[in-house]
């Protein structure tokens, strides 16, 4: 019984030798130019000429060598001033001197020769982690994964999977703060003409997009999956992309950068709904207003009705409000929805009330009407016939509207890679992928994706979701398949690591990964690139998952 069966669940059935593989397969072809490489990295297959690169611009032929273009990106807790951020692997000189690995364009990696190896003397295992970022990949799943990494932390023998997944079942959840309407929930979303997604529920504050998945990448035409793989590749590399949703707006996003509706940057991310923001500020309106009205296309707020405004036993105004009555105080569709005030699609916020109780309302009533940022306000006095007239608005209520603003956070795009690590990749891990996932849902596994932590969805497989602000520039790609290219991996206890039936015999020191890179040398990477882990994210090694 092999090292490897007797942790599988099926004691006492010895296992067969396992098949003598190649690290690459013979070419499909046999009249193939000898000069070019058949690159086995996704199911493409592509035969490059010396001095190219493949379809996907991340393999490349260098001197009849297939080599991955990209460095290899490892984190380190710090980072000292004019320190060398990228090195070669010692014993890849042949891809990585003064004929460096080749870009997608056939050039070189300027001066990555001209830096010195690592030396170990530098750092201490705890303050390194090597990500998935341009690791290379377990494709065509047959072989363990391009770097398994042991190292130590708090004197704990530690091992981590590191690779670069080929997801087809993934998608970005894209959070747009902004209460203007973007589209029907449903409505297509679309670029260069392409369907490339959906709108989603909206959530508080805030516009929801899925966008890319399956179905857009592999079930429409060949166009559909083209546009959606390269819009996929530039959101999750934190580029900007137009969009156009149907019945609804044109759209810039970009992650963490305000998104742009209809040509307009948004500013606020609204600090409530109506009827929130008439509660928050009730006191505040006090005494400086006999009405107020906040405008939103969710909930219209009123104050003399609003059990806040009873609470301080205002006198009631007599307004007379469009939309459809909830509770004492809160309207529901006041307007259509829109990019006018609130979300909706009005400019005029008269337009929203009927009239006035003649036997309630009075001449020289004051009334404020605003929106839930603050961006629109206007100040309005009732005339002698009970018409609001516009007036100057009082330094006092000037000052709480902008204090609504002041509560309001800026307007800003979330973008969130959402993937399925399926059993093809988990064969990277472990012979029997199951107990990968065993082990992930029994909390002695992370999971994190490029260094940054992704939370894991209950239920069935591994699900995964992280902030694509976390992790590192350029840790997209994509396959002409189409399908993303993105970075996973899973750390745990090297004995948990064992038990799952994990390759340990491929099992490198962290110093041995640092000189010398991944165990295989078809399309390894011939350098790495040393980041500092952002501020934001917890270093990875030690710690549980996040599970749902």
């Amino acid at each position: 019984m092999t090292e490897h069966t007797k942790t599988d669940g099926l004691p006492g059935m010895d296992a067969p030798e396992l098949p003598q593989v190649l690290e690459r397969a013979r070419p499909r072809n046999e009249r193939m130019n000898a000069a070019k490489v058949e690159c086995n990295a996704c199911p493409v297959l592509c035969q490059i000429s010396e001095g190219r690169a493949g379809a996907c611009d991340r393999y490349a032929n260098h001197a009849g060598v297939l080599v991955r273009v990209d460095p290899v990106v490892l984190l380190r807790k710090t980072l000292e001033a004019g320190e060398v951020a990228l090195v070669p692997f010692a014993g890849r000189s042949s891809a990585a001197d003064a004929d460096a690995p080749v870009d997608a364009a056939g050039s070189t990696a300027e001066g990555a020769a001209a830096q010195p190896a690592w030396s170990g003397d530098l750092l201490l295992s705890e303050e390194v982690f090597v990500t998935g970022v341009g690791s290379s990949t377990t494709y065509p799943d047959y072989k363990p994964a391009p770097f398994i990494v042991g190292s130590k932390v708090d004197g704990v023998d530690m091992v981590t999977v590191v690779t670069e997944g080929i997801f087809s079942y993934c998608s970005f959840k894209v959070k747009i703060d902004t209460d203007r309407f973007l589209g029907p929930e449903q409505a297509n979303v679309r670029c260069k003409g392409e369907v490339v997604g959906h709108v989603t529920t909206a959530e508080y504050g805030s516009q929801m997009l899925s966008l890319g998945g399956v179905h857009h990448l592999t079930g429409g035409s060949k166009k559909e999956g083209r546009i959606a793989n390269e819009m996929m590749q530039l959101l999750g590399n934190k580029q900007a992309v137009e969009l156009t949703i149907d019945g609804g707006s044109q759209l810039v996003i970009q992650a963490g950068q305000a998104p742009i509706v209809n040509g307009v940057a948004e500013q606020r991310m609204r600090v409530g709904c109506g009827s929130a923001a008439i509660g928050i500020f009730a006191r505040q309106f006090f005494g400086q207003a006999d009405e107020v009205v906040v405008v939103d296309d969710h909930i219209t707020g009123v104050l003399t009705e609003h059990q806040a405004g009873r609470c301080l036993d205002m006198k009631s105004s007599g307004i007379q409000m469009r939309g459809r009555k909830s509770t004492p105080g809160r309207y529901f569709q006041v307007a259509n929805p829109g990019t006018g005030w609130g979300g909706t699609d009005i400019a005029d916020p008269l337009s929203i009330i009927e009239g006035w109780d003649a036997s309630v309302a009075w001449p020289g009533l004051r009334l404020l009407m605003t929106s839930t940022t603050g961006e629109h306000a206007s100040w309005y006095v009732l005339n002698e016939s009970l018409v609001p007239v516009e007036a100057e608005m009082p330094d006092a209520v000037r000052r709480i509207v902008e204090r609504i603003g002041e509560n309001c956070e800026p307007s800003l795009t979330s973008v969130l890679f959402l993937g399925g690590a399926g059993g093809s990749l988990r064969a990277g891990v472990t012979e029997n992928p199951v107990l990968l996932t065993r082990s992930i849902k029994n909390a002695l596994v992370n999971v994190t994706c490029g260094g940054a932590p992704a939370y894991v969805w209950p239920g069935g497989g591994i699900t995964v979701m992280a902030d694509v602000l976390r992790m590192p520039d350029n840790s997209f790609g994509t396959v002409p398949t189409p399908a993303i290219v993105a970075p996973i991996e899973f750390s745990m206890r090297r004995t948990d690591y064992e038990a799952l039936g994990g390759h340990a015999e491929q099992i490198r020191s962290l110093r041995e990964v640092l000189e010398h890179g991944a165990w295989h040398n078809d399309g390894a990477p011939q350098a790495l690139s040393w980041q500092a882990l952002p501020a934001a994210n917890p270093w990875p090694l030690g710690r549980p998952p996040l599970l749902g």
